[in-house]
């Protein structure tokens, strides 16, 4: 216990020695944690808050275009305009509006849209019915729909579900309307004729709720994702600064004395291991003050932790514990301080990238999605996810921590079976 002590004592004086690594530690991270969810919230509001911007012309001023814009403006899919710099948008006005980048989506409703639906619907009535032979044409409906490029298929693919949505109840509306007046000439009582009843009902509703085991309703957002993303990044990337140590020590040889000392070697990664798992954790409570305190003052979002302190605490140590182990293995193979630095950073950095720290894995194509199962920061980013967002404690992110503690043991162990096979040569 005391050559522990001593050792952990030893790691400790020369970390806090190194004034310049230790801000780099701690202070950017901090750094990342601004920057990135500044640049990230508009885009991540596009998707969860605000919407996509759509600007709409109704020309119709009739049942179909007063549907849509209602629906349009109640949906929390769209951001809704019918102006554009203050102006009342035209038909004429809204193609040079969305080329021109400000809005994603333009929706023109023509006049007669309404009329039109009513005549095909008659004449539809008309031949079921067999009231008389029906000699008018069917008129078409044209909506229009102009597109910005940058419009991503999946944002199109909502805006003309909804619309269709939309004229498919008007339609049906209107055709249950038309039956139910032929139906009335047989039903004197128009107060129970069928029509009434549906013009007051509205048959199908749809609610949407979060698969959240949380109190409420908790958006995936910028800070939600940023927040414990770049916390694990930094706890990883003590890489540096631990690989550095270590192989400074062999080269200055300190390692040699060291092994003069009737103990074992495992002791003395003990000692590097506990210094910097108390480093990561440091930084981890660090990066969620950011989120809770210091980014609302900028407006943006407050970081929600869940309601499990135990699985944070678990989960934030599980990945301590797989960083440090890392960082020793690096240190371990490393022959030196330059290709420690290099190949530290070089795969952290590749790590981090398909772990879905810097883009989350569920905006990624599927073959990417595949690939990021193999970073373990990806693992922890999961587990914090299913904290954070889904409302989920300890059990749920056991499996999570395992595999974080698992790859410690492994990297330990390599790192053992190296330095064994260095010191036989």
């Amino acid at each position: 216990m005391i050559k522990l002590i001593a050792a952990i004592k030893k790691e400790a004086l020369i970390l806090l020695r190194d004034r310049v690594g230790l801000a780099v530690l701690f202070l950017m991270p901090m750094i990342l944690i601004f920057v990135m969810t500044l640049i990230q919230d508009s885009a991540f509001k596009s998707l969860n808050e605000r919407g996509i911007p759509i600007i709409f012309v109704d020309d119709d001023k009739d049942t179909l275009g007063i549907s849509i814009e209602q629906g349009l403006r109640n949906s929390g899919m769209c951001t809704f305009n019918n102006t554009i710099d203050g102006v009342p948008a035209t038909a004429e006005t809204i193609e040079k509006a969305v080329s021109d980048g400000k809005f994603l989506v333009g929706i023109v409703v023509p006049k007669g849209a309404t009329a039109a639906i009513r005549n095909n619907v008659q004449l539809l009535v008309q031949e079921t019915m067999g009231v008389e032979e029906a000699t008018a044409k069917s008129d078409s409906v044209e909506i229009k729909i102009y597109i910005d490029p940058i419009t991503k298929k999946s944002f199109l693919t909502s805006v003309t579900s909804s619309l269709r949505e939309f004229i498919s109840e008007i339609k049906t509306k209107i055709m249950f309307q038309t039956f139910s007046k032929q139906i009335e000439e047989l039903i004197p009582d128009k107060k129970n004729a069928p029509g009434n009843a549906f013009n007051q009902s509205q048959i199908i509703k749809y609610k949407e709720v979060y698969a959240s085991r949380q109190i409420g309703e908790i958006v995936p957002n910028a800070v939600q994702h940023n927040v414990p993303a770049w916390a694990i990044f930094a706890m990883f990337f003590i890489v540096l600064p631990l690989a550095g140590s270590m192989v400074k020590e062999k080269s200055e040889g300190s390692v040699l004395r060291l092994q003069t000392i009737p103990t074992s070697y495992l002791i003395f990664l003990l000692g590097k291991i506990k210094v910097y798992i108390a480093v990561c954790l440091i930084q981890f409570a660090l990066m969620l003050s950011v989120g809770m305190i210091f980014l609302p003052m900028l407006g943006l979002p407050t970081l929600v932790i869940g309601n499990s302190i135990s699985g944070i605490l678990l989960l934030s140590i599980a990945t301590a514990l797989a960083a440090t182990g890392y960082g020793v293995m690096v240190g371990t193979i490393a022959k030196t301080e330059q290709q420690g630095a290099i190949v530290g950073s070089l795969t952290v950095l590749l790590l981090s990238a398909i772990g879905g720290v810097w883009v989350p894995t569920y905006v990624m194509p599927e073959l990417m999605r595949n690939i990021s199962v193999i970073s373990p920061l990806n693992w922890s980013l999961d587990g914090f996810y299913e904290l954070f967002l889904r409302g989920g404690g300890v059990a749920d992110i056991a499996m999570d921590s395992l595999k974080l503690v698992f790859f410690f043991v492994i990297t330990i162990l390599v790192s053992l079976i190296i330095n064994r096979y260095k010191r036989k040569i």
